[in-house]
């Protein structure tokens, strides 16, 4: 059986030398090369759902991909893709950099400049541990679904506009509808996700920072288990400290929650740093609340323009949730949706703070009524991002067919 290899190298030089040698390898069959860090997690997320079977064996990583750094991107691969082997391609064969390697997850390392024999014996050698592993396992389609947990992140066009909200409720939705969840504040310096849910806690985010290999064990001692079942993983309640996570870090983070939950929902604020920029570009989903008034729709054109400059996403793949929506208001979301150039959710949240009072004054959200206009259509904007099964019956007021052009996709920003 022929072995599948997909080189993801950078260099336009480097492409055509790995390329060259890996056409010459015994049963091989080198895929199209892919050119960033992006293209590879697309391709391999796009045959993971086709079938597990048609994942390549081996996938061969250049020191030079970008722009999310080769180690990273080997963990990334690691993490989602666990029956794939990856090979480091770099001109540093230190020890030291060996043995991260192996940690961040490759299955092997070639020293540049390439040599036959050395690729050669290295692409067996992982081509027989990734056959093996998918034999142990099972090949099926149930085993692997390459993709891990879904990873939704909530940021606000600016402040107040109810992103935290947003995310709380979401959370709390997957949560009743049986899925393991995880509710992450990486809002670092201002984030209020501990008390909107009347949360007293010693640990956060900030324990996991310089944390290199998290465990779930190490995972769960830094989670805060909440009444609803929810698992909280909370901003530091001295913001100062909030800078400690890196954006290396909140990639650690991110990964490490989707490999044990199956939903991820990140509040990241309004003033998004490197690791909220770093969760945007990680998620399945990122949502962009705003409200239908001039001050926020120009803020949140701002943001969507800002992340596509610094290449964290892209508008067509970014979706604005529109908060305290009415028939009244001037400002609707098809005009919305013309002015940022994203997609816009199906579902806008009505505009009804009165059912929202009483509960946010006492700091008890998760305690809001079921037949609350504003619940319902957040339990229903996570029916629409496939967080939770529509249930029968759902509110369908105060909906916009908006076409939701969000794809699922990583976007990374520029480094350097």
């Amino acid at each position: 059986m022929p072995t599948r290899i997909l080189p993801a190298v950078g260099d336009a030089d480097a492409v055509r030398s790995v390329t060259t040698l890996l056409s010459q390898l015994p049963d091989a069959e080198p895929v199209a090369p892919v050119v960033d860090s992006t293209q590879l997690i697309d391709t391999l997320a796009r045959l993971a759902a086709e079938s597990v079977d048609e994942l390549p064996e081996v996938v061969i990583v250049h020191e030079r991909i970008g722009p999310v750094p080769a180690l990273e991107l080997i963990r990334e691969v690691a993490l989602r893709f666990p029956a794939v082997g990856v090979i480091l391609v770099t001109s540093d064969a230190s020890p030291g950099l060996f043995q991260a390697a192996m940690d961040y997850g490759a299955r092997g390392l070639v020293a540049l400049p390439l040599s036959y024999e050395e690729l050669a014996s290295r692409v067996q050698a992982v081509a027989q541990w990734s056959v093996g592993v998918r034999r142990h396992l099972g090949a099926g389609g149930d085993v692997f679904t390459g993709v891990g947990g879904t990873v939704v992140t909530v940021s606000g066009a600016k402040g107040g506009v109810g992103a935290t909200l947003t995310a709380i409720q979401l959370a709390l939705a997957a949560q009743a509808s049986g899925r393991s969840t995880a509710l992450v504040d990486m809002d670092l310096q201002t984030g209020d996700v501990a008390s909107y849910l009347d949360v007293q806690f010693r640990r956060s985010v900030v324990d996991l920072a310089a944390i290199t290999d998290i465990s779930p064990r190490v995972l769960a001692d830094a989670v805060f288990r909440h009444d609803t079942g929810l698992a909280l993983l909370l901003a530091p309640a001295e913001g100062e400290r909030g800078e400690d996570v890196t954006d290396r870090a909140a990639r650690q983070i991110v990964s490490a929650l989707r490999s044990r939950y199956e939903v991820v929902v990140i509040d990241c604020g309004a003033q998004i740093g490197g690791a909220g920029a770093a969760a945007v570009e990680m998620a399945d989903r990122a949502l962009l609340v705003t409200t239908p008034d001039v001050v926020a729709v120009r803020g949140a054109k701002r943001a969507v323009r800002m992340w596509d400059r610094l290449q964290i996403r892209k508008a067509e793949e970014t979706t604005v949730v529109v908060n305290r929506h009415s028939r009244g208001t001037e400002i609707q979301p098809p005009l919305i949706q013309k002015i940022t150039g994203t997609a816009v959710a199906a579902t806008a949240v009505p505009a009804n703070f009165k059912e929202l009072q009483s509960v946010v004054d006492a700091g008890r959200i998760h305690e809001l009524e079921n037949k609350s206009s504003v619940k319902q259509a957040l339990w229903g904007l996570a029916a629409e991002l496939g967080l939770v099964k529509a249930p029968e019956g759902a509110q369908k007021a105060g909906r916009f067919r908006g076409g939701d052009r969000g794809s699922v996709s990583l976007r990374r920003r520029r480094e350097g």
